[in-house]
């Protein structure tokens, strides 16, 4: 209680007219402030959502921190690399160089969804919470480890490299195409695929059949022709005598 009394007392005190980037700010009228911020500052929680953070040689350049981000305060440049460069700290392959890694600050809505889809978890929050200033483009805080000098050399290294694959597709898609002669020609209708091919009828064709027909026995005639059977003879009943009866009369 004598500790509130004695702040209490020396809050009425009168402060003098100091700038705040005085190292000494604090020191007059000590009963008005009982922190003496930013020399102390008051603990902030571990998984506080706070200024971002990106550890770049961790980063792979995934690109899905900008997907997911609600406010698009994330702008990447991402360059394809012709091999790999190097590996993150959790053994990742990184392929992908970053041009240009920007957070901006001044549009972050702190949700922390980025941190959470970050395969290398190089995207982290600090505990910085005070970093307001007078122009918002210095909230925009750039992570990218290339010059412009190296960005253009590795998107040349990139295109140089494109460019041989398209050259050896197109030369194996010559070499692997059919001849001319294969070609049908464009007067030639096309036939359907899975019908037999009808091959035209030599000039020697007729001369062999004649020079075979003499050689080969008469042909066989295997058509069915069912027997006529002789019907069968049915014997007549001897006739019968008269009655008697009518003889004797």
């Amino acid at each position: 209680m004598s500790l509130t009394m004695s702040h209490m007392r020396k809050a009425f005190s009168k402060r003098k007219i100091q700038d705040i980037r005085d190292n000494h700010f604090f020191d007059n009228a000590p009963g008005i402030t009982t922190l003496t911020y930013p020399y102390q500052a008051i603990p902030v929680p571990d998984h506080g959502r706070y200024q971002l953070f990106n550890e770049i040689e961790d980063c792979i350049v995934c690109d899905k921190c900008a997907k997911i981000c609600p406010v698009d305060c994330i702008e990447i440049e991402p360059i394809k690399s012709v091999g790999e460069f190097g590996k993150t700290s959790d053994g990742t392959s990184k392929r992908i160089y970053a041009a240009k890694f920007d957070i901006d600050m001044a549009k972050c809505c702190f949700c922390g969804l980025c941190t959470t889809v970050c395969p290398t978890e190089c995207l982290t929050m600090t505990d910085e919470y005070d970093f307001s200033v007078f122009d918002l483009g210095k909230m925009n805080f750039g992570f990218g480890n290339l010059s412009e000098s190296e960005a253009e050399e590795k998107r040349r290294e990139w295109e140089e490299n494109q460019a041989k694959k398209e050259a050896l597709k197109a030369e194996a898609s010559v070499r692997n195409s059919p001849s001319q002669s294969t070609i049908p020609s464009p007067n030639r209708p096309m036939r359907p695929s899975g019908m037999p091919v009808q091959k035209p009828a030599s000039e020697e064709a007729p001369k062999l059949e004649e020079s075979t027909d003499a050689q080969l026995p008469p042909p066989v005639n295997t058509t069915y022709s069912p027997k006529a059977r002789p019907r069968p003879t049915i014997p007549s009943k001897p006739a019968s005598n008269q009655n008697p009866e009518k003889a004797d009369g």
